[in-house]
C-alpha cells in the first residue's frame, strides 16, 4: 500500500489520517470477527494481544492449561498473512533448537564439506514460545537477543530475523509442577503480560458446543507484513503531550522502592520495581490503543488502561508483601491511585 508521509494533523494530512484511522478501524473489526470464530470470551486479552502487535512489541499470557491461550495465538497467525513459527517448549529443549545450528554439509558437485547454517524455528514472523516456562532459564534466554536485537548469533556470526517479528509466549502459573520462573531480565522484554482465566458458564457452554462439531471453523486472511509495519508506523507517528508523558514516567518511578517518589506501601512491600523500558512500553502501548481506538492522540485514560499488562511482571514483591498475600496488581492499582494525573482535559 502506499505510505504517505507523516507530518502534522492539520488540513489535507489531518484528512489523510481520519481515512487511515477509518481503515485501521475496519481493519480491526475483520479481525475481531474471524478471532471469534474460533475463541469464545477473553476480549480483554485479545486486546492486549492486539496493542502489542500493532505497537510492535511481544506479549507473555499467564494461565492454567486448557483455556485457550495456544488455540488464541494459532489463531491471530491464521489470520494474518505472516510467518507463523510454534515452538513447544520442554524440559529437554536446547537452545539451538529454537536459533538453529551450523550442519557439517557436502556440496553434490565438488564434493567438498562445510559447516552451513540452518535456521531454527525462531526465523518466522509469529513466534508462539508455548509453555515457555516448562524449559530452563539457560533455553529460555536463547530468545533474549532475538526480542531485543530482532537477530539470533550462532557461532560469531549475526543473522536477521524476519519483520515484522513477534514472540507471544504462553506460560502456567508458577505454582505449577514442573515449571521454572522467567528471569526477570526475560519478563522485561514482554511489553504484555496478560493473564487469561476461565470464562463465565454461558461462554464456556458456548466453546463446548463449538469445539464438539464435527468441521473446525475457517479463518480468512485479513492483513499482511507490510500493512502491518505501515500501521506501527503510524503508532510511532501519534503525538504524547509532555504531561501525559511525565504521568507515564512518574508511575513507574513509583514502583521502585528506591525512588523518592514512592509511596510508604512500596517500600515496604516491592523488592524489584519497574525499569525504564517500563516508561517507554506504557507511553507506545497507550499509542497503539489510541490508534485502534480511532484517535490520533494519547489521553490520560489509555496510560491507565495499560498499565497493568505493562507494569504486572516488572513489580516484584518482597517476602512481607507475600506473607501477607499482597501481589504486585494489589500494589499497582494503588500506584495508580497514588499518583496524581494531569489536568482532566488531557
Amino acid at each position: 500500500m502506499n505510505q504517505p508521509a507523516m507530518r502534522n494533523t492539520d488540513g489535507a494530512d489531518g484528512a489523510r489520517m481520519e481515512g487511515l484511522l477509518d481503515k485501521l478501524a475496519q481493519t480491526k473489526a475483520r479481525i475481531l470477527t474471524e478471532i471469534s470464530k474460533a475463541v469464545v470470551g477473553q476480549e480483554q486479552v485479545i486486546n492486549e494481544v492486539l496493542i502489542s502487535f500493532f505497537a510492535g512489541s511481544h506479549c507473555l499470557i499467564t494461565g492454567v492449561p486448557g483455556l485457550a491461550k495456544t488455540l488464541l495465538i494459532k489463531s491471530i497467525g491464521d489470520i494474518l498473512d505472516l510467518q507463523f513459527r510454534r515452538i513447544q517448549f520442554t524440559p529437554d529443549l536446547m537452545p539451538s533448537d529454537i536459533t538453529g545450528t551450523e550442519v557439517l554439509e557436502e556440496d553434490k558437485i565438488t564434493r567438498q564439506r562445510g559447516l552451513r547454517f540452518r535456521q531454527g524455528p525462531i526465523f518466522g514472523n509469529i513466534i508462539l514460545a508455548d509453555e515457555i516456562n516448562r524449559t530452563p532459564p539457560k533455553t529460555q534466554a536463547a530468545l533474549l537477543e532475538a526480542m531485543q536485537e530482532r537477530q539470533v548469533t550462532v557461532a560469531g556470526i549475526t543473522h536477521q530475523l524476519p519483520s515484522p517479528f513477534f514472540v507471544l509466549a504462553t506460560q502456567n502459573p508458577i505454582e505449577q509442577e514442573g515449571t521454572y520462573s522467567l528471569p526477570l531480565i526475560q519478563q522485561d522484554r514482554f511489553m504484555f503480560s496478560s493473564i487469561i482465566g476461565h470464562l463465565p458458564r454461558e461462554q464456556e457452554v458456548q466453546v463446548i458446543e463449538q469445539t464438539t462439531r464435527s468441521t473446525a471453523p475457517k479463518l480468512e486472511r485479513v492483513m499482511g507484513g507490510d500493512e502491518l509495519l505501515y500501521y506501527q508506523r503510524i503508532v510511532r507517528e501519534v503525538p504524547v503531550v509532555e504531561p501525559i508523558m511525565r504521568y507515564a514516567v512518574r508511575i513507574a518511578a513509583s514502583t521502585r522502592p528506591t525512588s523518592k517518589q514512592a509511596p510508604d506501601f512500596v517500600r515496604e512491600n516491592v523488592a524489584w520495581g519497574a525499569s525504564s523500558r517500563a516508561s517507554i512500553y506504557l507511553v507506545l502501548a497507550a499509542k497503539a490503543r489510541a490508534v485502534l481506538d480511532g484517535r490520533f492522540h494519547v489521553s490520560v485514560k489509555d496510560i491507565q488502561a495499560v498499565a497493568m499488562p505493562v507494569l504486572r511482571h516488572r513489580v516484584v514483591t518482597n517476602f512481607r508483601a507475600e506473607s501477607a498475600r499482597i501481589t504486585s496488581e494489589d500494589l499497582i492499582r494503588k500506584v495508580l491511585d497514588a499518583v496524581k494525573p494531569p489536568s482532566s482535559g488531557l
